[in-house]
């Protein structure tokens, strides 16, 4: 078993479909890819990977997120699923011990999940990072897992945002502040 994990964050219909409820659009459509590559390359090799996906129940207006973004991921709408060859993937290896589905309710794949647990209980250090949105959800989930310690790797080719500008910044922070490797 390795001592590596593949943390892929919210690459759903609704983040990068044309239609979909908060997408990147284009610049998350042309990672798909990259995404399921690396995501084969993984768990053929016997690492594991998680896929954070965000869960939002349907009219939750006490959710912090509920003041600033449209309904987004809602529990049960096809809003919620894996875009493209990335669902394909997960449905061919649901049942490896080493893939790892589950909801989060914040923008970090850490907050609130037993992301940490899983990865501890298997003596993961480093961290591959790819998804949406640059700088939210793998910004939020990087600074956790720089603060809890993983050495991070962020696969600019398996990022992306639906603003250019913030996805700029937040490579430069990953690389320039946390001491995170940009590759």
């Amino acid at each position: 078993m390795g001592k590596r994990a593949l943390i892929n964050i919210d690459y759903t219909y609704d983040f990068v479909a044309e239609d979909g409820k908060l997408t990147c659009g284009t610049p998350g459509q042309v990672l798909e890819d990259y995404i399921v590559s690396l995501t084969e390359e993984f768990i053929e090799a016997g690492d594991f990977v998680a896929l954070a996906i965000d869960a939002h129940e349907e009219g939750d207006t006490l959710h912090p997120e509920s003041k600033q973004f449209p309904p987004h991921n809602i529990i049960g709408t096809s809003g919620r699923e894996l875009y493209g060859k990335l669902a394909d993937v997960y449905e061919k290896h649901q049942d490896n011990k080493n893939v790892y589905y589950y909801d989060k309710t914040r923008f970090s794949a850490f907050a609130g999940t037993d992301l940490e647990l899983k990865l501890r209980e298997r003596g993961i250090q480093e961290l591959h990072l790819v998804g949406v949105c640059t700088d939210i959800c793998i910004l939020h989930t990087a600074v956790d897992a720089y603060n809890k310690g993983f050495d991070i790797i962020v696969h600019k080719g398996g990022v992306a945002s639906f603003n250019q500008t913030g996805h700029e910044w937040a490579l430069g922070h990953f690389e320039n502040t946390m001491g995170a490797k940009v590759v």
